[in-house]
């Protein structure tokens, strides 16, 4: 069976989602309280997130609607004055939307034609002839792991540290180095590697963050972006090889990027301890010992539910067919290729659309066979594409504070935990200075620990993952800020975004 062509899945509403940066600094926010908007705070949260849906679009232009967290609109009343509710016809809540060539956006109300504006506190649309006070910087919202796709290219931007370079080759974005940390300081982006090189303007990788490897930024609705060096240069594919390199003239949109959220891969081990591999085109064995891109699947589930899809690096889904046989050439949307998932101490079970769950036969054949779960129906799990972990609660990122000596979990920057597998499912968590995180009495963290602890890691979506900590608890994000390890259940503070 031949392969097909790796399809980038569709934007996802995370994907369409950015903040809004005043002239002062300050985030476009929605209050808790009387539908009021500011624009005070100085951090990228829930309250200052807002989802771009695009009505008409062109090239320097959109006619758009923000929309809240909490599905409610930003609105302009006759005054000026700006709240957020359900419209109240066609137009009211329109806004038109243009993209300056300095990366920043301007929103004109489509019914006054006032601009939307910012003194650094409150927000109003109150004057028609624009001005610096007008413009807003859009920082996507979506979580800093991502990935990099050319349209024209048809490939992933793949990060190679042995000559220190980034490529656009990579079909199918199932390797760690295609999987990239953005970070944004002072108004401009810095890309770093899964090996914590940063791209710079010197076409070649350098070791810390700098002058050289800040990017501006110039977004598009639909999670389209292009970088630039800010003096003319823009960020793309050039040469037969498709290395990633600032260049002056781009043709055809080549400079253009679909910016998405870094896919998990996972590998999947029997009880011998072989990997599960597509073999001979679609049929799936358990009979490899060392790790092949055909032992790769990535992990595809909706947010909150145990319905899972494997997609195979051939671009085929796994599916159950007759005789209870499971292989690797299943559709997207086809019934037979979404398998029911179980957790039992950080190993998985897969339960196949007949109820059966899935085990290895004696040929080392993946089959749907046993009606209840047992030892040859445990898989180990481990994630493929994730050297490190970049976790996001509800209150921000997880990460180190110099105000603070335990672990954070509302910082606008992450800290990579670094993932050392030791058993499947169980990992040991490891600063990026190399020491390990520690656990207190009171179920908080310090990441400078001498000894390795066990963490247990769940899959709970797409991008969504559980922490058993040491001490036998869940982990979880609170609303002071501290990161603990107290929760007996999973609640909603327990699932972290990676």
């Amino acid at each position: 069976m031949d392969e097909v062509e790796w399809t980038p899945r569709q934007p996802k509403p995370e994907d369409l989602r950015v903040g809004l940066i005043s002239w002062a600094g300050s985030y476009l926010t929605y209050e808790p309280y009387n539908h009021m908007i500011t624009a005070a705070a100085k951090g990228l949260g829930r309250r200052q997130t807002w989802e771009i849906l695009v009505s008409n679009e062109h090239e320097t232009q959109a006619v758009v609607r923000l929309r809240s967290l909490q599905g409610l609109y930003l609105l302009c009343e006759a005054d000026g004055n700006l709240y957020y509710d359900r419209p109240r016809t066609s137009h009211h809540g329109s806004f038109l939307l243009r993209f300056h060539r300095n990366g920043k956006w301007t929103l004109q109300c489509i019914i006054s034609g006032r601009y939307l504006e910012s003194d650094g506190q409150d927000v109003f649309c109150n004057s028609r002839v624009l001005s610096a006070y007008h413009m807003w910087t859009p920082r996507p919202a979506l979580h800093v792991h991502v990935i990099l796709y050319s349209p024209l290219n048809r490939c992933y931007a793949r990060a190679d540290s042995t000559v220190g370079r980034v490529w656009v080759d990579a079909p199918v974005p199932c390797l760690g180095e295609c999987g990239f940390l953005l970070h944004f300081q002072d108004g401009c982006y810095h890309l770093e590697t899964s090996t914590h090189f940063f791209l710079s303007h010197l076409d070649r990788l350098a070791s810390q963050p700098s002058s050289q490897t800040a990017f501006h930024m110039q977004v598009r609705p639909g999670g389209l972006v292009a970088l630039s060096d800010g003096e003319g240069g823009m960020l793309y594919a050039q040469g037969p090889r498709l290395l990633l390199a600032l260049g002056s003239n781009p043709h055809r949109g080549e400079e253009w990027f679909i910016l998405q959220r870094c896919p998990a891969w996972v590998s999947l081990r029997s009880k011998t301890r072989k990997f599960l591999s597509v073999i001979y085109d679609v049929e799936i064995y358990a009979a490899s010992e060392h790790l092949t891109p055909m032992s790769l699947f990535q992990f595809e589930s909706e947010n909150g539910s145990p319905i899972l899809q494997l997609r195979s690096a051939n671009g085929f889904y796994l599916a159950q067919r007759r005789h209870r046989t499971v292989v690797a050439n299943g559709y997207h949307l086809e019934s037979d290729t979404f398998f029911r998932m179980h957790w039992n101490c950080g190993r998985i079970i897969l339960q196949s659309p007949n109820g059966r769950f899935l085990g290895i036969a004696p040929n080392s054949l993946l089959i749907a066979n046993a009606s209840i779960p047992g030892p040859n129906e445990e898989f180990g799990i481990r994630l493929a594409n994730r050297p490190f972990l970049a976790l996001r609660g509800r209150y921000g990122y997880v990460g180190t504070s110099p105000e603070h000596d335990l672990m954070q979990c509302n910082m606008d920057q992450p800290s990579c935990i670094h993932l050392l597998p030791c058993r499947q499912g169980i990992y040991h968590f490891q600063a990026q200075c190399g020491s390990f995180w520690s656990i207190t009495s009171f179920g908080t963290f310090r990441p400078w620990g001498k000894f390795a602890l066990n963490f247990c890691i769940e899959l709970q979506g797409s991008n969504l993952l559980t922490v058993l900590a040491p001490n036998g608890f869940y982990m979880r994000s609170d609303r002071s800020g501290t990161l603990l390890a107290d929760s007996e259940d999973i609640t909603k503070e327990c699932i972290w975004e990676f």
